[in-house]
């Protein structure tokens, strides 16, 4: 099992669906999956539930997904705030953080209405805060670390798979 962590925007859920593709494994992103348990969006349940209730499923997601069969998985960009989850996702296989940095990320994230731990007066600044609490989380989950700075979705996949085979996780490609 391979799950990508970072921050809201980092790119995993388009960099996992394409490493998943190149890898021929199943690729799961766990909004969407929480999304599909709760029926609604997750700003929807974000809004009324709050946010203790959301990360209550999302650990339950986590658990069902680590424990599975091979595949990718992009995690939202809170998962590792909870200590279990940080565990499983170690225990269940490899952990790859797209690091970005909170500049990057909002430039890519400032037209984005659907975040809604974005959606306040000033999101640089709060991409700032969470980059600060949440980069020591990413790099005690992972055993990998990523730069995305600027490079294309297809150079990022190829320096994972470059990782990955450096580190005898997958086999060399042909």
């Amino acid at each position: 099992m391979l799950s990508l962590v970072g921050l809201p925007g980092s790119g995993k859920s388009t960099v996992g669906r394409q490493l998943a593709r190149r890898l021929g494994l199943p690729f799961t992103d766990t909004d969407h999956a929480i999304e599909q348990r709760i029926g609604c969006s997750i700003r929807e349940f974000f809004d009324r539930e709050g946010e203790a209730a959301f990360r209550d499923i999302e650990e339950a997601v986590i658990d069902e997904l680590a424990s599975s069969d091979a595949g990718v998985i992009a995690t939202g960009g809170g998962a590792v705030l909870r200590p279990a989850n940080r565990e499983r996702l170690r225990a269940g296989g490899h952990v790859i953080y797209l690091r970005s940095t909170p500049e990057e990320l909002f430039r890519r994230l400032r037209h984005d209405t659907n975040r809604p731990l974005l959606q306040v007066a000033d999101p640089l600044a709060r991409l700032r805060a969470l980059y600060d609490e949440r980069d020591p989380l990413y790099r005690e989950t992972a055993h990998f670390v990523i730069e995305t700075g600027r490079p294309s979705v297809p150079t990022l996949v190829n320096m994972i798979l470059m990782q990955l085979e450096l580190a005898g996780v997958i086999p060399p490609r042909p």
